[in-house]
């Protein structure tokens, strides 16, 4: 394959191109004196710089022309990488002006992980030198690569031996039994302005959010710049760096903290040749591995779709010549615009069936209303505690976890408050910083139900060191769904591993009770508030908060999406 370059080239040059094409050199060797001697003749005569990719059995598999300054390596994605590590690729090409490996050189063995990147220097006489640089597991005086001593053509051996020993100082660093696990093994990369702490605070909850997706993290890099380069998010020389972790590591993953748009995942995932994310799709996913009901499977999917709908990027030009002018645009539609349609078809009947499970729940509500019985619903950061505390109320087995998003399908249950006062309690998903957009709207449904309620009980994370970013993020978000005007009762939850002091610091501070979801008998203030707002709430109302003991014993369920 002849790539770059060709323009204006001669009969006679284009088959001297060829012949390299057809060249094979011993595997021991970097390159032949004769194929060496051959690209600086070609050189010198077209005035341009000629290289060669050669594989680890010696086969030339392209041709590369560039201009007089530089050569431009094609696209690599037929070539996988060996062993999950180096491309199992060097290139050599010429320098015209005799000149040492460049930066340009330098970053193209960074960022196409070839085995090596070489140089042969020329004068009118032929190939002098070769100057060698290859890849190196860890930094060599802050650089990723070590550039070797210069060689003469055909002196250079044992080059199978040495790249074969090279690849086994990358494998050393993560044993191959434990990243064949079947797992994802990410490295999570935040690009903020933020400061250093709230950058970091960012990235644990990141970290948190790939432990619930149970992707393995490697390792976190956090880059502070105050602007963010638009195409790759980040530096060239950090991406390298990161691409250089990735081989020694066996990551497959990149997780961005900041939500990347369809050409920034394009542009990284070309660079890198790894899977690229944001944060974002990392929550659709974790959200589509826990919905289990039908409503939930449903928005997911919905949420899903919608995120991938800008994102295509398939493209199918076979049929390009068929659909320009009058009569040929029928038959020429092309895959992408296929895909697309089919999405919004799909996004059409996932609307409509949205639409159904939406009656049902007004349906489920007004049967609710009929009975007289007031609501509580449980809201709160993920991961605060609600579910555990709905169990503990109603001795109810719903999934609990500690992790992010254990749990999503709305849950209702009925509970009996001292004095024959009973209500439904409700736990519904947790919200989380930055929630994406088309998760809220996939959820709106689901969210309705809060409106239900007469009295919200936010659910606060009491041990975590950021839980006054959590409830601001909980308020905004109850803000934006028009519900911070329902009454709303704190509650301090794992008090049990927070100092006492500490506690009534944070009682004093949020006019809030403390419990421990796991110990009903910490549960006294906690009921008695709840008790006395929904009162309070359905005395306004003009309803009857009392209920027929008899016919409906204590903590049974009213209703349960599982």
């Amino acid at each position: 394959m002849i790539t770059g370059n060709t323009s204006g080239l001669k009969t006679a040059q284009l088959k001297a191109l060829e012949r390299i094409a057809g060249r094979r050199v011993s595997p021991d060797l970097i390159v032949s004196p004769e194929l060496a001697k051959e690209l600086c003749a070609v050189a010198f005569e077209l005035a341009r710089q000629v290289g060669v990719l050669l594989s680890r059995s010696g086969q030339v598999e392209a041709v590369m022309v560039g201009d007089h300054k530089s050569i431009m390596i094609p696209a690599l994605r037929q070539f996988k990488a060996s062993g999950g590590r180096l491309k199992g690729l060097r290139c050599v090409h010429t320098h015209l002006a005799g000149e040492d490996l460049s930066e340009d050189d330098l970053m193209d063995l960074l960022f196409l992980r070839l085995d090596m990147m070489t140089v042969v220097k020329m004068d009118q006489g032929g190939a002098t030198w070769l100057s060698s640089a290859h890849l190196v597991p860890q930094p060599v005086q802050e650089k990723n690569w070590v550039v070797l001593p210069p060689e003469i053509p055909g002196r250079q051996g044992h080059f199978r031996e040495f790249i074969a020993g090279l690849e086994d100082e990358f494998a050393k660093a993560r044993p191959v039994r434990e990243v064949d696990a079947g797992r994802d093994r990410a490295i999570l990369i935040s690009v903020t302005p933020l400061s250093k702490v709230k950058a970091q605070e960012s990235m644990d909850e990141l970290a948190e959010l790939a432990r619930s997706a149970e992707v393995i993290v490697l390792d976190t890099v956090v880059q502070r710049r105050d602007k963010i380069n638009p195409r790759l998010i980040l530096g060239k020389g950090k991406l390298g760096e990161i691409m250089l972790t990735a081989l020694r590591l066996n990551a497959n993953l990149l997780i961005f903290d900041q939500e990347l748009n369809p050409s920034q995942v394009r542009s990284i995932t070309d660079h890198t040749e790894l899977r690229v994310i944001d944060r974002t799709q990392l929550i659709l996913d974790i959200f589509a591995r826990r919905a289990l009901s039908r409503e939930g499977k449903l928005q997911i999917e919905m949420a899903q779709l919608k995120y991938m709908l800008p994102r295509l990027t398939t493209r199918d030009d076979a049929l390009s010549r068929l659909t320009g002018g009058i009569g040929g645009r029928g038959p020429g539609e092309t895959r992408l615009e296929v895909d697309r349609r089919r999405i919004n078809d799909r996004l059409s009947k996932l609307a409509k069936k949205l639409k159904e499970v939406s009656r049902e729940r007004e349906q489920r509500r007004s049967r609710r209303r009929k009975k007289d019985l007031p609501v509580l619903s449980l809201v709160g950061y993920t991961n605060a505690g609600k579910s555990t505390l709905l169990n503990t109320l109603t001795n109810s087995a719903i999934v609990a976890e500690d992790k992010l998003f254990a749990t999503l399908d709305p849950t209702s249950r009925r509970l009996r408050f001292p004095e024959d006062v009973e209500v439904i309690i409700t736990d519904t998903v947790g919200f989380i910083r930055h929630l994406p957009e088309e998760l809220l709207k996939a959820f709106k449904a689901t969210l309705e139900e809060l409106h239900e309620a007469d009295v919200l009980v936010h659910v606060i994370d009491a041990s975590n060191p950021r839980y006054g970013d959590h409830v601001q993020v909980v308020e905004d978000l109850l803000r934006e769904l028009e519900l911070d005007t329902l009454p709303c009762l704190k509650v301090f939850n794992k008090i049990d591993l927070v100092e006492p002091e500490v506690v009534a610091e944070q009682l004093r501070l949020y006019d809030a009770v403390a419990l421990s979801a796991r110990d009903a008998a910490t549960f006294g203030p906690f009921l008695d508030k709840a008790r006395s707002l929904v009162l309070k709430k359905w005395q306004r109302r003009g309803g009857h908060a009392q209920s027929e003991i008899q016919e409906h014993p204590p903590c049974t369920p009213v209703s349960s999406t599982t």
